[in-house]
Order: structure tokens, then C-alpha cells, then sequence
């Protein structure tokens, strides 16, 4: 027996997936994460169905601006989120601490929380979550256990952060919907950041090498591959999909760029399949420059664009409406969201943290964009920018902002 599993990817093609009944199994559990007690009702406030004995499935309402009433009203115990939705938290934390003091103070219980979980202790009842963390906890429904998060990379310093803050235990997971949704999965008590584990149980991963990129598998870098009895069968009447996806031998060839750490975990470093070279022919990773870009903190969202005709990198930018107006005042300007989408100085200013981001984070001169747009609405599902789970789509974006993205290339001819 076979299910029909659909994703949206991202350059707007629906994959339809036949995954074997019984794989679905092996992928549940092989799972590292502390299993609960048996029948303990559990509630998972989910964009990914967790299957759990004896538990509860909630569902958003299907507006992410509603989703702090979803948490509030379902009080989840195991939540698997995207990175976005985390970083989101990170930053209204971060900008509630105006004062130097509450800066102060806030980094000084991260850094005693963050302490203890290197220890291995993990909790929410010390005197930091009284009285600081508490209502960051409670806008998650205050019962979080466990928390997954998955679909993208999230920043070290994010996710050092909410593990400290939030008082639960926090696992980041690679995979896709062709490998029944996951192959590595962080180890309990393994409390690093930068990887996504090591592989589960019932799948084995290799890297082989991707020589135009650089990456070999004698050095621990290469393209991850995937095989064992959570791979799929293949895609629904396309062959040719299909043997682009597996090989002879069952490997399925997931398209990222994964390097061994000396423990013996992955991680994700690089794309190969959303690369593109610019005219003087260097190699282009925009999620990767993206990740870098989106901690900028008066932005909320960012696409990278370029092409083999061009020289240099551009950016679509949708500024964090919350920031933003703060972030003007300090340059001497004021207005609606529009109106300073608008302002040159505000523009400049985004785009020269952003090129401080880039800087810090290593990126090469080619890597770093020249010139970007600042666009007033933010990229959601329903206005088909993104897919169902929060990445771009990378075609639709290009084709609806070609007019901006042409008007910025001639201006710099």
C-alpha cells in the first residue's frame, strides 16, 4: 500500500510522492527525542503531523499573524516550527530590553540559563524564568516539552538563545518529504548548535562530491545522500523526476551540501540545486546569503536574486513592520510602512547592515548584494510566495519583481 504524499516546492511545481505504508513507521521511530509516558495526552500545534501514541493533533487557523492565539488556546507539548517563526521570537525578545539595564540583565539570565544546559539541566522554573522568561514561555501556551525545528537552517545564536529562554528541550532535524520527512535528528543531551544531528536509525547518509562546487568527499563535504527504508518510491507517473531524485542503487540525492563535524554530526553548509552563476562565472547559493541577511533586525524577510548575465547580486527586503518604524526614527525619518519603503535613508541603512551581516558571517565580495528593494508586504502562502512550509518560491518571486529587479540592474550600468 502505497500514500500520496504533495509538496509545493519551491519554484512552484507540486511533487506528488509515493511514500510505502510501512516506511511511515521506521520514520516515526526513529526518532533520538525522550519519549513521553505511554497514553499522556499530547497536543502538537503543527505545520508537520507528529504522530505520537495516545496524543492530539491542533492545527493553526491558517494565519500566521493568529498563530499566538493558536498557541494560547491549543497550549501545545510538542511543537515542530520553521526557523522563521523562531526568529520572529528572538526579536520581539530582543527588542522588548530598550534600556541598557534590561539588556543587561536579559543577557546576563541567557547566559546563567544557557550555562545550566550545558550541564544538561533543562527547566523552567528557575528565579531567570520568574522573572524574565515566563511571558515568553506563556505565548507558546506555557506547556512546550519539546521542540523541533526543521525546513531551513536557524542560527546558532537564535537557537543557543531559545533554548535558554524557553526552558524546554530544543532538537533541530534535517530531511525531506522524500525520506518521510526526516534523516538526522539532533541526540539528547547533545546541547551544540550549527548541525542537525546525526542519522536516524533507519536510514544511512553519505556525501559524494560535487567537484564544480569545491565540495569532496575525502575532505567531509559533498552533497547528502540518502538511503534506507524511509525513502521513498517515487514520483507519481514522472520517470524521469524520479531518476533524477534516486540513483541505481536507492540513494536518494537530496540537493544540499552537508560536511561531517568531528562528533559525527552534519551539517548543512550549501545548496546545489537553487545555484546559479553570475556573468564572470562564480557559483551563487542565495538561501545560503539569505540565512546571513534575514538577522538583520529590520527585516523580516529576504530574496536574493541574480543570473548568469549579471555581475553582482540584488535583494528584495520586506522590512519587520515592528522594527522598522523604530529603526527610521533613528535616522530622522518618519511615515507609514510605505511611505519609508520608500526613503533612500532608510534603504542605504538596511543595506549597509546587511552588508555588515555578510561581512561577519564570511561572505565573499560577489556573495554580498549591491543594491536591493524594499517592499512593503510581507511573502506568505496566500499570496503565493511562499510554500506551505515558509520557503520562497523562487520563481514566482523573480517573475513578479522583474520590473524592480531590471530597474535596479540598469541603474548600476
Amino acid at each position: 500500500m502505497l500514500s500520496l504524499y504533495t509538496a509545493d516546492g519551491t519554484f512552484g511545481i507540486c511533487n506528488h510522492q509515493l511514500i510505502a505504508h510501512f516506511k511511515v513507521p521506521y520514520a516515526r521511530n526513529s526518532k533520538h527525542t525522550p519519549q513521553s509516558k505511554p497514553f499522556e495526552p499530547q497536543i502538537n500545534d503543527t505545520y508537520t503531523v507528529v504522530y505520537h501514541v495516545g496524543g492530539r493533533v491542533g492545527f493553526f487557523q491558517g494565519d500566521i499573524k493568529l498563530l499566538p492565539d493558536d498557541m494560547k488556546t491549543l497550549k501545545p507539548t510538542i511543537f515542530p516550527v520553521v526557523p522563521r517563526l523562531l526568529n520572529r521570537v528572538y526579536d520581539k525578545v530582543q527588542s522588548g530590553a530598550q534600556s541598557p539595564f534590561k539588556k543587561w540583565l536579559l543577557n546576563f539570565a541567557v547566559e546563567r540559563k544557557i550555562a545550566e544546559v550545558r550541564r544538561g539541566i533543562v527547566r523552567n522554573d528557575s528565579i531567570w524564568d520568574r522573572l524574565i522568561f515566563h511571558k515568553v514561555q506563556e505565548s507558546l501556551g506555557g506547556c512546550v516539552r519539546i521542540l523541533v525545528t526543521g525546513a531551513a537552517p536557524i542560527s546558532p545564536s537564535v537557537l543557543n538563545f531559545l533554548r535558554a529562554c524557553l526552558g524546554c528541550q530544543i532538537f533541530e532535524a534535517y530531511g525531506q518529504t522524500e525520506c518521510t520527512a526526516g534523516c538526522t535528528f539532533a541526540v539528547p543531551g547533545d546541547w551544540t548548535s550549527g548541525h542537525v544531528g546525526a542519522p536516524i536509525p533507519c536510514n544511512v547518509v553519505k556525501l559524494v562530491d560535487v567537484e564544480e562546487m569545491n565540495y569532496f568527499a575525502s575532505n567531509g563535504e559533498g552533497e547528502v545522500c540518502v538511503k534506507g527504508k524511509n525513502v521513498f518510491v517515487g514520483y507519481l507517473k514522472d520517470p524521469e523526476k524520479t531518476a533524477e531524485a534516486l540513483d541505481s542503487e536507492g540513494w536518494l540525492h537530496t540537493g544540499d551540501i552537508g560536511k561531517w563535524l568531528p562528533s559525527g554530526v552534519l551539517k548543512i553548509i550549501d545548496r546545489k540545486k537553487n545555484i546559479f552563476k553570475l556573468a564572470q562565472g562564480e557559483y551563487i547559493a542565495p538561501e545560503r546569503i539569505e540565512n546571513v541577511y534575514v538577522r538583520s533586525s529590520p527585516v523580516a524577510q529576504v530574496f536574493v536574486h541574480g543570473d548568469s548575465l549579471q555581475s553582482f547580486l540584488v535583494a528584495v527586503v520586506v522590512p519587520d513592520p515592528e522594527v522598522l518604524p523604530g529603526f527610521a526614527e533613528k535616522l530622522g525619518v518618519s511615515g507609514s510602512l510605505e511611505e519609508l519603503c520608500k526613503k533612500q535613508e532608510v534603504k542605504k541603512a538596511i543595506l549597509s547592515d546587511l552588508l555588515r551581516l555578510g561581512k561577519e558571517a564570511g561572505l565573499k565580495s560577489f556573495e554580498q548584494v549591491k543594491d536591493l528593494h524594499l517592499h512593503p508586504e510581507q511573502f506568505t502562502i496566500e499570496n503565493g510566495f511562499l510554500t506551505p512550509t515558509l520557503k520562497a518560491k523562487r520563481a514566482d518571486l523573480t517573475k513578479f519583481f522583474k520590473p524592480q529587479i531590471d530597474s535596479i540592474y540598469s541603474r548600476h550600468q
